[in-house]
């Protein structure tokens, strides 16, 4: 069996798209491929994972190649390819089902991730302006979506090379001892949400190669101790438990071109009650300092299901009564508490 020689005035040009996913890209059972297939017929063509291998006319490889590109950098703004904008781009026309917008970036087949409320947008006006950003406020607010939102789009966008995302390891009344497991099956459970946002941002295999590739890390706040982190958005969740030297230790990971949100709701610290919230400190020590920003979110920025808010205002109201029925208690019966 003889190989295939192109004539001498064919060229076999390859061409890779590695800033997509090829799922995305070649569209279900090959469906954009195909298109594209019939929109060069001239060219013979053969996909595999990330390369694209074509032969024919140099001046049409050439032009192929140019519109593959093109057709690249869409799906990796938008993580789909519709038949509509393969047909613009190939005929050199502006895509019609692509319009300007002020959405933060494209998740999962497209679907619009953008500020869902003044606080959200402060929160993206806020990134944009500082290279430390204070994000606070009650659950639901979206704070820490914005925010994985806001570190992929600029991991997207070449600005960094990695996004660390970053939580205190500290139990909501649960304890790490009796889960089963080793060490990373005790800690996984405790950054799932941190998993769960970027599973809707990035397609699956772009999101193992990120991880794999160690592009994308997310890990205890624990595993930052000595190091600089470079070229990288680093985003800090649940810092309201974090102590007051682990949180010193963090901000001052910050390298060069890197940029930092830290997010926390002071009103939900699980720490033991003799030890103090890191976040809260740093928020009163770098209340003055330029340079860092600082969005504060409220009951109506919650955008989980509407009980969420009835659910949040229930319990405020539930523990300013309990604050009034109850009277301080003295030092002296503090300390006999303490020694019981």
């Amino acid at each position: 069996m003889h190989n295939f020689t192109p004539p001498e005035s064919m060229i076999e040009r390859i061409v890779i798209i590695d800033n997509v996913d090829p799922v995305s890209f070649y569209g279900v059972n090959n469906c954009n491929m195909h298109l594209i297939r019939n929109l060069f017929p001239k060219l013979r063509m053969a996909a595999r994972g990330s390369v694209i291998k074509v032969i024919g006319e140099d001046s049409e490889t050439a032009e192929f190649e140019k519109k593959i590109k093109e057709l690249e950098a869409v799906c990796a703004k938008f993580n789909k390819l519709t038949e509509e904008t393969i047909l613009d781009i190939v005929k050199g026309e502006q895509p019609k089902d692509i319009k300007p917008d002020d959405n933060i970036i494209y998740g999962i087949n497209g679907k619009p991730i953008s500020a869902r409320t003044p606080n959200q947008q402060k929160l993206v006006d806020a990134f944009t302006r500082n290279d430390l950003t204070f994000a606070l406020g009650p659950a639901g607010t979206g704070k820490t979506y914005v925010a994985i939102a806001l570190a992929v789009r600029a991991l997207k966008n070449r600005e960094v090379r990695k996004i660390i995302l970053s939580r205190p390891a500290v139990e909501a009344g649960e304890k790490l001892g009796f889960l089963p497991g080793d060490m990373k099956d005790k800690i996984d459970p405790y950054l799932q949400p941190l998993y769960d946002a970027l599973e809707d941002m990035i397609p699956a295999v772009k999101l193992k190669e990120y991880m794999e590739t160690k592009v994308i890390q997310i890990a205890p706040l624990a595993f930052m101790r000595g190091r600089t982190l470079n070229d990288a958005v680093i985003v800090l969740d649940e810092a309201q438990n974090t102590t007051t030297h682990q949180i010193k230790m963090f901000l001052t990971r910050l390298g060069m071109n890197a940029k930092m949100i830290i997010t926390g709701d002071i009103t939900q610290i699980d720490l033991p009650r003799s030890v103090s919230s890191g976040l809260v400190q740093a928020l009163r020590v770098l209340h003055d300092v330029p340079g860092i920003g600082r969005v504060e979110f409220g009951k109506k920025d919650i955008v989980r299901h509407h009980l969420v808010q009835r659910i949040v205002e229930a319990y405020e109201q539930y523990d300013e009564q309990k604050k009034q029925e109850q009277p301080e208690p003295s030092e002296e019966s503090t300390t006999t508490i303490k020694q019981s």
